[in-house]
């Protein structure tokens, strides 16, 4: 379970706080699935980061199945976050000068155990196949399409099981049938693997695929 209780982030500048979130609460199963809207600059994606460990509140609690990572220390924090969050970026960020296996296979070598590697790479090649990216293992994204790109990303996110998978804008960059493809992919992939998928959106069309909608709106998170 996901629980966000009473979640506020404010960062100092010259001219004095400013504030970004204040009082969000949001609580999620493991296998719901809900998509986030507002508008650039309404704190979307600083309640992401602040989701996925990346970015310790100002004031409130967040807890993946019942642990606080901002609790714990940075190696910790660090190990968390690669064992039970996945991400996918609008922009991918697949490492250009890997293939698209060994892309897939990055996360798993931060905290790689003993005789891993090829069950490591089986399931890399699993997942691969079942985003459609089976023949294109060995290729670097430079050699892929946008959409092929992004595959590759979630396959990445999946790689480690996680129970959390949060997605920034993940179609922002991609044509309307490729987006739509690609948030086929996610949902089906959402429901397969039982993770809790989280997309960050400016797209009512992607948004209206989820049962469960919120919009950011005066710091805030409000249902719809």
């Amino acid at each position: 379970m996901l629980r966000v209780e009473n979640v506020s982030k404010a960062y100092a500048t010259p001219r004095g706080e400013l504030p970004i979130l204040d009082g969000v609460s949001l609580t999620l199963e493991r296998g719901q699935a809900a998509a986030i809207m507002g508008p650039s600059g309404s704190g979307k994606s600083t309640l992401l980061y602040l989701l996925g460990a990346l970015e310790p509140p100002s004031s409130g609690t967040v807890t993946l199945d019942g642990v606080n990572p901002y609790t714990l220390g940075e190696p910790e924090q660090a190990a968390f976050r690669n064992e039970h969050i996945g991400f996918v970026f609008q922009d991918h960020s697949l490492l250009p000068q890997c293939s698209v296996l060994e892309n897939v296979l990055a996360p798993t070598l931060v905290a790689r155990r003993p005789g891993a590697a090829a069950d490591d790479e089986r399931r890399a090649r699993e997942i691969l196949a079942q985003v459609g990216l089976q023949d294109r293992l060995d290729h670097r994204p430079g050699e892929l399409s946008g959409g092929e790109k992004q595959r590759a990303a979630i396959a990445r996110a999946l790689i480690g099981n996680p129970t959390l998978l949060l997605c920034d804008e993940p179609t922002g960059n991609l044509d309307v049938s490729i987006a739509d493809s690609v948030a086929d992919l996610l949902l089906d992939l959402h429901a397969r693997h039982r993770t809790i998928l989280l997309v960050v959106t400016h797209s009512p069309a992607l948004a209206s695929r989820f049962p469960a909608r919120y919009r950011m709106a005066g710091r805030t998170l409000h249902a719809v």
